[in-house]
């Protein structure tokens, strides 16, 4: 996801430019290029216009899950940053937690 959050400086510092040490940036990406396997049903939520959790990273996994037959939903609440403030969209997130733990927590 570099470029597409706030973390540009620090990705730099600590992990150097991808260009410059593609093998640390694959290793770091192990979840997405070691998709095949895993097999823990995944909700993921996510706020539209989270500048520091940006929406691309839980779209990408999503898609990555639903290729595979991973069970997984995906939830992304419109016009919300990174702390979700409507309250509507509270509940849903607390009851969307409680439904998904229900369904694969027995």
């Amino acid at each position: 996801m570099y470029g597409s959050d706030q973390y540009i400086k620090q990705y730099e510092e600590e992990l150097g430019k991808p260009w410059k040490n593609p093998k640390k940036w694959l290793d770091l990406s192990y979840p997405f290029f070691k998709v095949e396997s895993i097999r823990t049903p995944t909700l993921f939520m996510a706020s539209e216009d989270d500048f520091n959790v940006p929406v691309i990273g839980a779209e990408q996994m999503y898609q990555a899950f639903k290729s595979t037959g991973i069970p997984t939903e995906l939830v992304i609440y419109p016009n919300q940053h990174h702390g979700i403030r409507v309250p509507s969209y509270i509940i849903h997130r607390h009851n969307k937690h409680l439904e998904w733990f229900g369904r694969y927590l027995k």
